[in-house]
């Protein structure tokens, strides 16, 4: 099960930045350009908001069958705290993640609430941007690629 469910977590963040760099790209270009926000960006700033949610499902069902999860319990968080590499899967990895995603949801939320296509498209870019560079910050690079 642990391996699907990494496979599955590996994959599905391919079409989780995938869509997140359209959705920044999108809302830059169309605030730069003073564009009237419609439906398509709705949709892609919604897109954006599930798949990432979904990834975050995966990630939480990963990371309590993953077989690290048992250093808790048998080394303690000091010792955790001691490996780079426990560290990045155990701890930053997953809280950085969510900041992320929490980044998200407050920008879809708030730019729900703007009257303005100027302001929908800032709060979008502000928001996923910074979500995005916080997935690109804890990705393990060396094992993803």
């Amino acid at each position: 099960m642990y391996n699907t469910v990494k496979m599955l977590h590996s994959s599905w963040a391919y079409l989780v930045l995938l869509v997140l760099v359209i959705a920044v790209v999108n809302s830059i270009i169309k605030k730069v350009g003073k564009k009237e926000y419609g439906a398509i960006d709705f949709r892609i700033a919604l897109f954006a908001l599930i798949v990432s949610h979904i990834q975050l499902l995966i990630g939480f069902i990963l990371y309590f069958v993953s077989p690290r999860f048992s250093l808790f319990s048998e080394s303690g968080m000091g010792e955790i705290m001691k490996s780079s590499v426990d560290r990045l899967y155990l701890v930053e990895h997953p809280l950085v993640n969510i900041i992320a995603i929490v980044l998200i949801t407050i920008g879809y939320s708030k730019h729900k609430k703007k009257l303005i296509s100027d302001a929908k498209f800032k709060t979008l870019s502000v928001f996923y941007t910074l979500a995005l560079i916080l997935f690109l910050s804890r990705i393990p690079w060396n094992t993803w690629l």
